[in-house]
């Protein structure tokens, strides 16, 4: 499949399909609307032929020097060394580098931000970035060193010094890291590329990296979200929860809309559920301090993290459509600077403007951790209490089937969860409001919003394994007690996860194992889809 940017039109879902391979091991290729070409093309010829000379007025970073340098012109016949010059004064980066998908949807974002055309460089540029997309040649690009203002000049001179083949860059092709230029000589590529006036400028110019972290990082939230409803029904059902709390008749008396849609959500999971009902809790479960026989007494209510799981997890959803929202604007604006406006009079004018400055991708980030963070912390809290027969209701101490002492159980896998939630608190705290003034004040106020939005995508790669966990000791409870409770079958939307679980991770029915493998296992599951897919096949589309 191939993806066409034209600078306004291209959505989350089309920066997955080429930051990430698809089922079949393969990337979506990126190509140039040939009109947003064209536009390109015809404003590259204009700068050409009207201010590519020494008496042409001065226009940031077209033919000055940046940041302080601003007034001081560059003259034309330094113009190739100077573009070379920006690239490596600004490749300070440090740290590990980035991940191939954040590398590929930089590399993306930042091709349609110049097919928007404001930002001036040579169609060539833009094509040779995107061939080097679809060739897989993907620099290596240190994670560190951004402040998101003037853009991530840092990173994104690693970028720009690939498309220009400088010997100082490092590219991955075909899973070897190894100089850029071998790289492109490797893929078919001339090594040598000659940058033009404004062409580093536009390279490193916005908050691109930031933008590239926020798409993925909100593209999973959003399935993290879903899986986390199916979780929390799971577990409903092993603790034989109460309905009550997501009867539609509570939520419309508090009108969020994030809240009742997830209760709606839950209820299709487990509304036709017996076991979430006062017949199944007279059974008694095998650490139960009940007598057999007895009845259970009147459950009234449950504890927070069921019962108010709809007010929880439904902030969470209403903040992913705000950061949508804003992720999708970021995705087709131009973040360069200066930008070019066209004139009716079919020429253009330079004006300098501030849209490389990430605050709005630093503050939607900050939210997101934060929202993330929170879902994370209550979706540990149910599969802590099914390890203990105390706050589970009798289901087996660390939801052990095998010989006690000699085996533990799941106690410590609920352990790790919490170091997990732990780590998602600190780096919850927001990142947006801090600034240190960069380049002798020439920045004096910056977005660090690169910092933010690497801090939102580890905080929503925590609770997706945290989220993902819950639903694997909440399928190891109920199989625990299958029999004893199969007379009180559960709703058909978990009936379906669980058998999705299944059909891949058996439950641990004779005492320990090495429960690392599981647990990559049903992140691996959680990532596919497949849960949420299962339960989608059998009740409907989840909201």
């Amino acid at each position: 499949m191939t993806v066409e940017i034209d600078g306004r039109r291209l959505d989350i879902g089309g920066v997955v399909k080429v930051a990430r391979p698809g089922t079949d091991g393969c990337f979506d290729k990126a190509t140039l609307h040939p009109d947003a070409r064209a536009a390109i093309a015809g404003a590259r010829a204009f700068i050409e032929a009207n201010w590519m000379h020494d008496d042409a007025p001065l226009m940031y970073a077209f033919n000055t020097g940046v940041g302080l340098f601003k007034e001081i012109r560059v003259p034309m016949a330094d113009m190739a060394a100077y573009q070379v010059k920006s690239i490596l004064a600004h490749a300070t980066g440090v740290g590990e580098p980035f991940a191939e998908d954040v590398t590929r949807a930089t590399m993306l974002l930042r091709a349609n931000a110049f097919a928007s055309n404001y930002s001036g460089p040579q169609v060539e540029v833009v094509e040779r970035l995107i061939a080097l997309l679809n060739a897989g040649v993907h620099p290596v690009i240190p994670a560190k060193g951004s402040v998101g203002a003037s853009g991530d000049l840092a990173p994104l001179a690693y970028l720009a010094a690939t498309v220009a083949g400088l010997p100082q860059a490092e590219a991955i092709y075909k899973g070897k890291r190894m100089p850029a230029r071998t790289a492109l000589a490797k893929a078919g590529f001339a090594p040598d590329f000659e940058l033009g006036a404004k062409d580093a400028s536009a390279l490193i110019n916005g908050s691109t990296v930031s933008l590239a972290l926020a798409v993925l990082a909100t593209h999973d939230a959003r399935r993290i979200a879903k899986l986390a409803d199916i979780s929390l029904a799971l577990s409903l059902e092993a603790l034989r929860g109460e309905k009550a709390a997501f009867d539609p008749r509570v939520h419309a008396a508090r009108p969020h809309a994030g809240q009742a849609k997830v209760a709606r959500n839950v209820m299709r999971l487990i509304g036709d559920s017996a076991r979430c009902c006062p017949a199944a809790r007279d059974v008694v479960f095998p650490d139960e301090t009940r007598a057999p026989g007895t009845k259970a007494p009147p459950r009234v209510q449950d504890v927070y993290s069921l019962r108010c799981a709809p007010q929880v997890h439904g902030p969470v959803a209403q903040a992913l459509d705000y950061v949508e929202g804003i992720v999708t604007t970021e995705i087709n604006s131009a973040t360069d600077n200066p930008l070019m406006f066209a004139l009716d009079d079919g020429g253009y004018t330079v004006i300098s403007g501030g849209h490389f400055h990430g605050a709005y991708v630093a503050q939607a980030m900050d939210l997101l951790g934060i929202s993330m963070a929170d879902l994370g912390s209550i979706s540990e809290r149910r599969l802590a209490r099914l390890v203990d027969p105390t706050m589970s209701y009798g289901l087996p101490r660390n939801l052990l089937a095998g010989q006690r002492g000699l085996n533990t159980g799941f106690a410590t896998v609920q352990c790790s969860m919490s170091a997990l939630v732990m780590e998602n608190r600190h780096l919850a705290t927001p990142g947006s409001v801090d600034s240190i003034p960069g380049k002798s004040n020439a920045e004096d106020h910056v977005s660090n919003s690169t910092w933010c939005a690497r801090k939102a995508r580890t905080i929503v790669e925590n609770t997706e394994v945290i989220v993902a966990t819950e639903a694997l000791m909440a399928a190891q409870a109920l199989s625990l007690v299958a029999d004893l409770a199969k007379d009180h079958p559960l709703g058909t939307g978990t009936q379906a996860a669980l058998d999705a679980i299944r059909a891949e991770i058996l439950p641990a029915l004779d005492g320990d194992r090495w429960y690392h493998n599981e647990m990559a296992a049903i992140v691996t599951l959680a990532k596919s889809g497949a849960i949420i897919d299962a339960v989608e096949d059998s009740v409907g589309p989840l909201e």
